[in-house]
């Protein structure tokens, strides 16, 4: 492409400081060095984690800072040793990288690289360095990925090859949300044919984690959220029930142990707030129940409970992007091409990158599963 081996002048969504919204800035975005990849990025979901980074309730951040890591778009230009992509490719940012060669890419139980930022945070590339500026100022990546911008740079580790064919504004999800849903439920909960489930938040993760369920063959899906108004989403999806804690006098997780016996064989926690976190635990079958943690709660926030609580044979799990390696995302996509799930019914919005804002308003007022931010194009 005529860009290759320049600097690109486009748009992003800086966020300046903690607890600051996004500002739509013109910023500039250097080439790919050895072992990179920059990206056009078409299509980007609204996920709660930036809204947490955003809001400061994430620990070690550094500002000024680009976020976004659920994002989908096209190879531009690749830098010197590139051998996964080229210029035109479709492809799926990894907010997760694999080497591929270090002990945790080598454990099959685990997804986490050596080399992947997240928790670390230091905002650069592996070379320790930004791909991006604005108006002079060095501007942080996220997890090196950064999609909230119209072109990105990430590490050759960092991006997945997708089919060719692939909608971007819909396989966006699968770069975190639906991952993260669906993964929990199949890769790292084990649901298992004939069982029961709670989902504890009904959000576009939540109804991901309900298509997991389904897919794995459980027979009774309860959806718990405290907005009533998710109910016929999360049923469309595959939930046989939902439940409001606030129409309950007594705890949830009585009113789930109740329902189902002896309490549920999975439960799976989407919300991010601790208490929710005990109730999904609490929920399950006190011999044999296994509950796994997706939410990300404030980092300040701990988790308090009686040992016997796991002493009795449940299981307390917690995982990132469903367990999922990055071989597991082109083969998502690709079975969504195949019809297995279908995508539509988590996608409540579509907007310009310019109403950032205005996304991030309708997912904290509850009024939106998943809001889609379609970039403009730039030269």
């Amino acid at each position: 492409m005529s860009t290759a081996g320049k600097v690109i002048k486009c748009t992003a969504a800086v966020v300046w400081e903690p607890g600051q919204p996004f500002s739509i800035e013109d910023i500039e975005v250097a080439p790919p060095k050895a072992h990179e990849v920059r990206v056009k990025i078409v299509a980007s979901g609204v996920c709660h984690t930036d809204y947490h980074v955003m809001s400061g309730s994430v620990d070690n951040i550094k500002y000024p800072l680009i976020l976004g890591h659920e994002g989908a778009g096209i190879v531009e230009s690749v830098g010197e040793g590139v051998k996964k992509v080229k210029p035109g490719d479709k492809v799926i940012p990894l907010s997760l990288p694999q080497c591929g060669k270090c002990l945790l890419c080598l454990n099959p139980k685990s997804n986490i690289c050596e080399k992947s930022d997240f928790g670390k945070y230091s905002g650069l590339m592996l070379d320790n360095t930004s791909r991006f500026t604005c108006k002079g100022k060095l501007i942080y990546h996220f997890v090196r990925t950064s999609t909230f911008t119209e072109y990105t740079v990430l590490d050759e580790i960092s991006v997945a090859k997708i089919d060719d064919n692939a909608p971007l504004d819909k396989v966006c999800l699968i770069s975190c949300g639906f991952s993260t849903g669906y993964g929990s439920a199949v890769k790292i909960a084990k649901v298992e044919p004939g069982s029961t489930c709670a989902v504890f938040g009904l959000g576009g993760v939540g109804l991901s984690g309900i298509i997991g369920c389904k897919a794995a063959g459980a027979s009774r899906i309860i959806g718990v959220d405290t907005n009533s108004k998710k109910f016929t989403a999360a049923k469309n999806v595959g939930a046989t029930e939902c439940i409001n804690p606030n129409d309950y006098k007594e705890p949830v997780h009585e009113v789930l142990t109740k329902m189902t016996g002896l309490g549920t064989d999975y439960s799976l926690e989407f919300v991010g707030d601790t208490n929710v976190m005990l109730s999904a635990l609490l929920s399950t079958n006190f011999a044999s129940g296994t509950t796994v943690i997706v939410g990300l709660a404030h980092y300040t926030a701990k988790m308090n409970f009686n040992p016997m609580v796991l002493l009795t044979g449940r299981t307390l799990k917690g995982g990132l992007l469903g367990g999922c390696k990055s071989k597991d995302i082109p083969k998502l996509v690709s079975d969504l091409m195949a019809k297995k799930f279908d995508l539509d019914g988590l996608i409540t919005h579509k907007m310009p990158l310019a109403k950032i804002n205005e996304a991030y308003d309708v997912l904290t007022k509850g009024e939106s599963l998943r809001t889609i931010l379609m970039m403009s194009s730039c030269e």
